[in-house]
């Protein structure tokens, strides 16, 4: 890559210096060494996930002598580190590069990392493409502990139900995670098992909106116009202390469309009336393109044509392993209480 990255990590690992060792006080071995849109290498990340370094490239891929530059840096910087590369500069983000069987083992082994003392299975490469515990979500997840002791929270679009298990582990009452994905509620329900956690987390295998209807109360059809819809867990109707919205840019299925950029408030109405009175709805919302002040008026709006207006509003930025050239981080994270 042009600069030569081996200055740019170095830059990065110092800059980071206080931070890894507040992170590792903590109990928190999994953080971000190498953000490159920022830190002069467009499309190359590095990851720390315990004893995995995960590199992928976006934009272009690594040479061999740039890998094996990246690798011998954190050798010597970091030693006793599985190093993983992923290519990722297809068009659809997908892995493209093969490994040697060697390099594959070590890729597809279970791991373990931490963060603030909570255990979470991890794997280099696995069947999806996505790492299992997405990093910059560690604020959230870290205010989600804050606010999780005594009270309820409902994980939506949950994946590897991260935040479910960080509420759990930090004394939520009752945790619900709902995903459609079998695999990844696999990995949150082994993340569970990882920690001596004092409550059972649910884990509900569903198309989201259909089970926000239900907890909202609004109910799920088993027809709509005239068709009948895929088979759905049925539920009961439930409010939430804590709500944790994290949906993908855009998805769409049967019950209804995800689309970040275009119709956030579609996803946000069933989430905002699953909340409890004085509850409170974490928001996500990771489209680069899309401007937090936009998108947060919009929340408000919806809100208030909800009849459930935004008595307080918070946003939670991404913690220091992921600068922003102009403050303004692709990850939207909004704490609304309503």
């Amino acid at each position: 890559m042009s600069p030569p990255v081996v200055p740019l990590l170095a830059a990065a690992l110092a800059a980071r210096a206080d931070l890894i060792a507040r992170l590792l006080a903590e109990g928190t071995d999994a953080y971000r060494l190498f953000h490159g849109t920022v830190e002069g290498a467009p499309g190359l990340t590095v990851d720390r996930y315990g004893d995995l370094l995960l590199v992928q490239s976006f934009h272009q891929s690594l040479g061999p002598d740039e890998l094996a530059a990246v690798e011998g840096f954190y050798q010597a910087t970091m030693p006793g580190l599985a190093l993983v590369y992923n290519d990722r500069s297809a068009a659809n983000s997908r892995i493209g590069n093969a490994l040697a069987p060697e390099q594959a083992a070590a890729a597809g082994q279970m791991r373990v990392c931490h963060e603030m003392g909570v255990r979470f299975c991890v794997q280099g490469r696995h069947e999806g493409q996505d790492p299992w515990l997405f990093l910059d979500l560690r604020a959230a997840r870290r205010r989600v502990m804050r606010e999780a002791p005594g009270k309820s929270l409902l994980n939506l679009f949950a994946y590897t139900c991260g935040v479910g298990v960080a509420a759990a582990s930090a004394g939520a009452r009752f945790v619900v995670n709902v995903d459609f994905a079998e695999s990844s509620l696999a990995v949150g329900k082994t993340n569970a098992q990882r920690n001596a956690l004092p409550i059972r987390p649910r884990f509900i295998k569903s198309d989201a909106f259909a089970a926000m209807r239900q907890l909202a109360g609004l109910g799920q059809p088993q027809m709509v116009r005239g068709r009948r819809m895929p088979a759905f867990p049925r539920l009961e109707q439930q409010r939430f202390d804590l709500v944790f919205l994290d949906p993908p840019r855009y998805a769409k299925s049967p019950f209804g469309v995800v689309d970040l950029v275009n119709d956030y408030p579609s996803v946000f109405k069933p989430a905002l009336l699953c909340a409890a009175e004085g509850g409170a709805v974490i928001c996500c919302n990771n489209v680069a393109q899309v401007e937090r002040e936009p998108w947060l008026d919009q929340l408000l709006r919806s809100a208030a044509k909800a009849g459930r207006p935004v008595r307080e509003m918070e946003w939670i930025e991404p913690e220091a392993d992921f600068p922003s050239a102009d403050g303004r981080p692709p990850l939207k994270v909004a704490l609304l209480r309503v």
